[in-house]
């Protein structure tokens, strides 16, 4: 598991940023869109135009989902949701509208469980 990490860390680090094909008018942000033109070489990939988004880029299928420490992020918003989580395979996240009291009893028993929370 800690390889396939380090091989998405590896990937995303030489990752490049897609521009679209127009990228040079003020108007169009620089959000990547396909090329949708007859005669574009970006679409046909004739000429180094730039590079185009494909699954060669994407990271190993068994780390798509995990954080970069390796755990499963899953969202808490009372005491009892840490309960299903199991302490070597998930992190809790605390949802934004827990309140502070709420809050502390869920650290309390993560601390119990000895599950990670990212956002004490």
């Amino acid at each position: 598991m800690t390889r396939l990490l380090t091989v998405r860390k590896r990937a995303k680090k030489n990752k490049p940023t897609f521009k679209r094909q127009d990228y040079k008018r003020k108007k169009l942000k620089t959000k990547w869109l396909r090329p949708k033109g007859k005669d574009s070489k970006l679409k046909r990939g004739e000429k180094p135009r730039g590079r185009v988004p494909s699954t060669g880029y994407s990271s190993p299928k068994a780390v798509r989902s995990l954080n970069p420490h390796g755990f499963k992020e899953k969202l808490v918003f009372k005491p009892t949701d840490i309960e299903g989580l199991n302490p070597k395979t998930d992190a809790a996240i605390i949802g934004a509208t827990v309140g502070k009291k709420k809050r502390t009893e869920i650290i309390k028993m993560a601390d119990q469980k000895k599950v990670q929370v990212i956002n004490k």
